[in-house]
């Protein structure tokens, strides 16, 4: 009996070890995964932070067309803000291999600013390398501020399907006083400044206000056509609509004078350029940028909705 009891014990004691081993093998393995996998993810990062030499002269030099990208809004703090395409624009021109700079555009348009920096940019750099031709090509849109920065190209080629133009300025914005009155809401507002309640969606609209802001949408407008006027010079086939803020296909623009004629980033390369290699100058977003960026324009949005600010743009 007593050996019966001795052997029962043994046979728990060895479970209980056997099941413990099990679980600190299992344990180790998780933790294994968890390190690999936390340095997976410190090696991304870290590969995306690092700001890549792409000249040609760090890749040992080759004749090429170089690339610069504009895509989306420009905007000061996004993938398409004057710092960053300018930057590239530099690095492009700078490159001792470089036989043409295209710029490709995909932009609905943007800040005035932001565009109005990228164009005197492009003047400058045109002005400093002679030799250097300079393009805009034109994928699926590049209206309003996207084309107030294609217009310091010497020649624009266009998709027959591209949308091109919107040149005019805007500023839009909500007004809420009558939903106020509805919700019983007052607005209470202490300023100092006849003007500072300027715009104020929660107030009726003044017409001393809408004035001024017409005035100043106006100033915006025409300095956008001298830009164009000077860009495009007797290529340009005026019209009462040319400055209206309509947009036209990639084919019409062709017509109007607005772009010089239908042509890819490859044909462009090849046909124009007649240096076939690409090499891409464009200043990308690393990982950090773009999600702070996606959390301030969450933010952003957010508070535009709840204000009803308005918005200036060439859009």
């Amino acid at each position: 009996m007593a050996d019966t009891d001795r052997n029962w014990e043994h046979e728990v004691i060895a479970e209980f070890a056997f099941a413990a081993l099990k679980e600190r093998r299992t344990a180790r393995r998780w933790g294994i995964f968890f390190k690999l996998l936390a340095f997976a993810y410190v090696t991304v990062l870290l590969l995306a932070l690092v700001d890549w030499d792409t000249s040609t002269e760090a890749l040992g030099g080759a004749r090429h067309t170089a690339l610069v990208e504009l895509n989306g809004v420009i905007e000061a703090r996004g993938e398409s803000s004057a710092e960053r395409v300018n930057a590239a624009l530099q690095l492009a021109f700078k490159d001792k291999n470089t036989q043409g700079v295209v710029l490709r555009i995909n932009s609905p348009g943007g800040s005035p600013v932001q565009a109005g920096i990228i164009y005197d940019e492009i003047r400058r750099l045109r002005a400093l390398y002679p030799a250097i031709p300079f393009y805009a090509v034109v994928e699926d849109i590049s209206a309003s501020g996207g084309y107030y920065v294609a217009s310091a190209a010497d020649r624009i080629y266009v998709d027959k399907a591209s949308i091109v133009g919107s040149i005019g300025a805007i500023m839009n914005g909500w007004g809420f006083t009558g939903a106020m009155q509805k919700v019983g809401v007052e607005r209470r507002v202490i300023a100092a400044g006849d003007n500072k309640d300027f715009l104020d969606p929660f107030l009726p609209l003044n017409d001393k206000h809408k004035q001024y802001a017409q005035a100043l949408l106006d100033e915006v407008h025409q300095q956008f056509i001298d830009v164009v006027r000077k860009g495009r010079g007797k290529r340009l086939k005026e019209s009462p609509d040319m400055f209206s803020g309509l947009i036209w296909t990639g084919s019409k623009s062709v017509e109007l004078g607005l772009a010089d004629g239908l042509g890819s980033l490859d044909w462009v390369a090849r046909e124009v350029v007649k240096a076939e290699r690409i090499v891409d100058y464009t200043q990308k977003q690393n990982i950090a940028e773009r999600v702070a960026r996606r959390f301030g324009a969450v933010a952003a949005q957010a508070l535009i909705k709840v204000l009803g600010a308005s918005e200036l743009g060439i859009r």
